[in-house]
């Protein structure tokens, strides 16, 4: 998508939203909070982040003493969210979860958009992981990836593999993955999120692609594909016989699509503890971990404010990166 077209979509997102946003009246940060909080998902209800939304909504909501309900603006692949929390007043009533590709590579990849999300917010806290996975048709005569590689370094070019964008964080990891290599795939994307492009796999329009584990699992149990890996620091209890990338050989593909807490800059500090509060207790209730992980997600909780501020940063630099490394031309 163009900017223009973005930023089209953008500006009737932020005038539908004006009423809603507003707030009745200025709030003290020690009443903090005083009436309902809004919590932006800025993707389609359904997905991964919503999901992760809608199973912290009620016991956010316990903990901070206030009702939060979820506002779903999805569009320019999550700009459009972004874009209304960096222009909502800084008082903590409006939170937004956000992913690794809202913040740390939508910058790269549409380096023109006016919200610089290390500039316009503070992330409150890391939350959670939802590994991803290396996964082919079952028509690659391959069983593990050191088969793959030799298989791809063979027959260069020959593979399609999939993913759920030109700049989604799925098409940046097999990127990283062909650069290591030194192999040859490629590259066909899809709109509309992981689905179209599983749906692609399934079918064999796409023989390969990176994508996060919650979307294929079910898939790879009933032997309709093949994880090769699981990109995470260690092996996933789900499928416990599946390698971790690092085990392949692979260092740098550790993290999946992680997801956050995030406010606009300016937010008293007493708002931010508070948050932070409820949001670690959230994550550290038993029913979250256990859905988490029933789904193939883990819950990680960052030690404070600056050590996820830090992590971002660094998530931040390794994705532009590999935009330039791989010549993805941004928009």
């Amino acid at each position: 998508m163009s900017w223009s077209a973005c930023a089209c979509l953008i500006g009737a997102a932020l005038v539908s939203g004006a009423a809603y946003a507003a707030p009745a009246a200025p709030a003290k940060a020690d009443d903090y909070p005083s009436r309902p909080v809004r919590y932006m998902v800025p993707f389609a209800p359904g997905g991964a982040a919503d999901f992760v939304a809608r199973l912290m909504q009620p016991r956010l909501s316990e903990f901070l003493g206030q009702q939060v309900v979820i506002d779903n603006r999805a569009g320019a692949a999550g700009n459009v969210g972004m874009e209304v929390v960096a222009r909502s007043s800084p008082d903590g009533y409006t939170i937004m979860l956000g992913s690794v590709g809202l913040v740390a590579i939508n910058p790269v990849v549409f380096p023109k958009f006016p919200v610089i999300p290390l500039r316009d917010f503070i992330g409150i806290m890391q939350i959670t992981d939802v590994p991803g996975a290396l996964v082919v048709h079952p028509s690659v005569p391959v069983k593990s990836a050191s088969e793959f590689v030799a298989y791809l370094k063979a027959n260069p070019g020959k593979l399609n593999y999939g993913s759920p964008g030109a700049g989604s964080a799925n098409r940046l990891e097999m990127e990283m993955f062909r650069i290591i290599t030194g192999t040859q795939m490629t590259h066909v994307p899809y709109k509309g999120g992981a689905g179209q492009a599983v749906t692609a796999l399934l079918g064999n329009e796409v023989q390969t692609m990176f994508v996060t584990f919650t979307s294929v699992v079910s898939f790879v149990k009933q032997g309709r594909l093949r994880m090769l890996g699981v990109v995470s620091p260690e092996r996933n209890p789900v499928l416990p016989d599946v390698p971790a990338m690092p085990e392949l050989g692979f260092p740098k593909l550790t993290s999946g699509t992680w997801q956050g807490l995030f406010v606009p800059s300016g937010t008293p500090e007493p708002v931010l503890k508070k948050l932070l509060a409820a949001g670690t207790r959230t994550m550290e209730h038993p029913e979250v971990v256990k859905r988490l992980a029933e789904s193939g997600a883990r819950v990680v909780i960052s030690k404070s404010p600056a050590a996820f501020r830090e992590y971002w940063k660094s998530e931040y630099e390794r994705f532009a990166k590999v935009v330039r490394d791989a010549k993805i031309e941004t928009e």
